[in-house]
């Protein structure tokens, strides 16, 4: 132990000396970090987002077979039956919380080009029965009228969108009313509207969705499993009803998986790179070290001391690289706020996220890449006769 602790200490000790050559290992190893630790906290944060969307105590009934509200369409006879099934809340006056809403994408036209934003419908119930909106600017909207309110997120997407405002779509002028805030979910990427005034203007009668209050006298779970088999047991629905905190997860999962995909494919291409830098940093290291490493298994130190002093040179050089790319990482990209639009949901703002857990996994791989690096070197050290080594000097 003590033999290895010298030599490790004494390879580390003469670094600065090799500065040059140990560069080529830290940058390219800092590259491959800093791009993967970027990519996955850009999955990270979206995923966060839609996760913390919805809430447990409400449930979603779409149209049967479809993945997303944007496809799915209630027809509006059914949606009076829908809203008396068992296992949804009632206020004080005996009606049912549930709101039959009217989600879709429209273009805002604008100056410099049209956008396209997701405007969602909304009826009095789902002001209600979402606890967690609040109206941070201006006021609610009003029925009947060509007003909306917009969500924190979409103000920062799209320049122009504030209290007082006018935007053109659908052939007429609308009036931006109020902005809303909702913990930083999917929603505050939305316009809002009152839920008559939508189905008038893009002349759907009908709803996307019927976002549902939970019976409060039964847990969650219970009153879900309720309101599936009430719903299921009706032959004149064709409805799938989800938890509607299921149904954001369960949108995320498509483009996390894609993102992870790419960045972990990007990744092992670059990390391929790193490890011929760092195998030939190391041969080089070795090469230049060779006196040295022949003089100390001459005097009796064993070829596990040199082996473990150049694996530690090359992993060290490979933290420091991964440190640097995570640091980087973070220091760029945490809390970039970027906007998606996928397949399956509407363009949702998120922000970045550099996680402790992320910059573990990019420190891992910089190990893994720092031990394959120094493996080979540190095993041409030890095999080396030592009287070819002093010889070749």
């Amino acid at each position: 132990m003590k033999q290895t602790l010298a030599v490790t200490w004494m390879n580390l000790r003469s670094l600065p000396s090799r500065y040059m050559t140990s560069l080529v290992v830290v940058v390219g190893i800092a590259l491959v970090v800093g791009v993967l630790v970027a990519m996955l906290s850009m999955s990270k944060g979206f995923e966060h987002t839609l996760k913390g969307t919805g809430s447990e105590s409400r449930a979603l009934m779409l149209s049967a077979g479809v993945t997303a509200e944007l496809s799915s369409y209630i027809d509006p006879q059914m949606v009076p039956l829908l809203r008396e099934m068992p296992g949804i809340r009632r206020d004080a006056a005996g009606k049912p919380l549930a709101s039959a809403e009217l989600l879709v994408i429209t273009e805002l036209r604008r100056g410099d080009g049209d956008v396209n934003v997701a405007l969602r419908g909304v009826e009095p119930a789902g002001m209600t029965i979402r606890p967690e909106v609040k109206l941070v600017e201006g006021r609610l909207f009003k029925s009947g009228l060509r007003e909306l309110i917009a969500g924190r997120s979409a103000t920062r997407q799209f320049s122009g969108i504030n209290v007082g405002s006018k935007l053109q779509f659908r052939g007429s002028e609308w009036d931006v009313v109020g902005i809303f805030e909702s913990d930083g979910d999917a929603h505050e990427s939305e316009l809002w509207t009152d839920a008559d005034t939508a189905r008038s203007a893009f002349g759907r009668p009908g709803a996307s969705a019927i976002l549902a209050q939970f019976d409060t006298s039964t847990p969650p779970a219970v009153a879900l499993q309720t309101l599936k088999a009430a719903v299921a047991a009706d032959p004149r629905f064709q409805i799938d009803v989800l938890g509607e905190r299921d149904y954001y997860s369960s949108q995320s999962q498509g483009v996390t998986d894609n993102i992870n995909f790419i960045t972990v494919f990007i990744t092992v291409i670059m990390a391929f790179g790193a490890v011929f830098g760092a195998l030939n940093t190391m041969y080089s290291a070795v090469a230049a070290r060779q006196i040295e490493i022949a003089t100390l298994r001459a005097i009796g130190f064993s070829g596990l001391p040199v082996m473990v002093s150049v694996l530690a040179e090359s992993v060290a050089l490979a933290l420091i690289g991964g440190l640097i790319g995570a640091g980087c990482a973070w220091l760029l990209f945490d809390g970039l706020t970027t906007a998606t639009l996928g397949q399956n949901f509407t363009q949702v703002a998120f922000s970045f996220a550099v996680t402790p857990a992320l910059v573990a996994r990019g420190l891992s791989w910089a190990l893994g890449i720092g031990l394959i690096g120094g493996f080979f070197p540190a095993l041409k050290a030890i095999r080396q006769p030592v009287a070819e080594a002093l010889r070749g000097a």
